[in-house]
């Protein structure tokens, strides 16, 4: 009988700890990029791969860039 590999499935909140990042932004990356997708539910529980991992670590960055751009005075 051939094993199949379990994924490594995260919830948001470790998702944040990984990044080291607050809770609500890994939340609010979630809630607007629709292109990132749970890879599983358990019951209410939304499970993310190594993917979404780093989508959301992706997009935290570029939010993070915009925003050190406004800061210095000039719109990126």
């Amino acid at each position: 009988m051939a094993k199949t590999a379990i994924p490594d499935l995260i919830t948001p909140g470790v998702i944040a700890s990984k990044l080291s990042v607050p809770l609500h932004r890994v939340l609010y990356v979630l809630r607007t990029r629709h292109h990132i997708r749970p890879a599983a539910r358990a019951g209410r529980l939304r499970l993310f791969g190594k993917e979404a991992v780093a989508l959301v670590r992706h997009d935290l960055n570029a939010m993070d860039a915009r925003m050190a751009g406004t800061e210095r005075g000039r719109d990126v």
